[in-house]
């Protein structure tokens, strides 16, 4: 099965968990795994994380297309079908006005069309405020995980070479 990355990964990822300074094997294996097919994210996402002026953005500018998927054929359709589940949900008009206009809707729409699983930070929430990924994913039926779910079932492993 095949990924896609919500924002919060990579954020997450740059500010706590795996730092360019200190943990350079974690990025060196988002490499390496979208290089395999395996780890992908969607252009709205990259966009997001281009637009800052840090480590992060520095490495997310060099991926391009290949790593920031841009829409497919299928995406429109996809669009629709997730567009149509906000909006007969219980959400607050405002909730789905900030839904449909922020990279979750595509990324959640571009893996409906892919058949690929989420992975995000995000828990489920019973709040009409915000639309949350994984509550999208469950109703559209998309398997959606944390990063260290994915990270097991992918057995990364992030061990430091001998010291010569």
């Amino acid at each position: 099965m095949a990924y896609l990355l919500d924002a919060d990964v990579f954020i997450r990822a740059k500010n706590l968990h795996y730092g360019f300074d200190f943990c350079p094997g974690f990025w060196d294996w988002l490499v390496q795994a979208n290089h395999r097919g395996l780890i992908f994210s969607i252009e709205k996402v990259g966009d997001e994380i281009e637009a800052g002026d840090d480590d992060l953005s520095k490495w997310a500018r060099k991926r391009g297309p290949e790593f920031f998927l841009r829409p497919t054929s299928s995406s429109p359709a996809a669009l629709g079908t997730v567009s149509r589940w906000v909006t007969s949900q219980r959400y607050q008009p405002t909730a789905i006005d900030t839904f449909l206009g922020i990279a979750d809707f595509y990324l959640i729409a571009q893996a409906l069309a892919g058949g690929y699983d989420i992975v995000s930070h995000e828990i489920p929430s019973d709040s009409p405020k915000r639309i949350k990924i994984p509550n999208a994913c469950i109703g559209l039926g998309i398997k959606c995980l944390t990063p260290f779910e994915m990270l097991r079932r992918e057995r990364a492993q992030f061990v430091l070479a001998p010291k010569v």
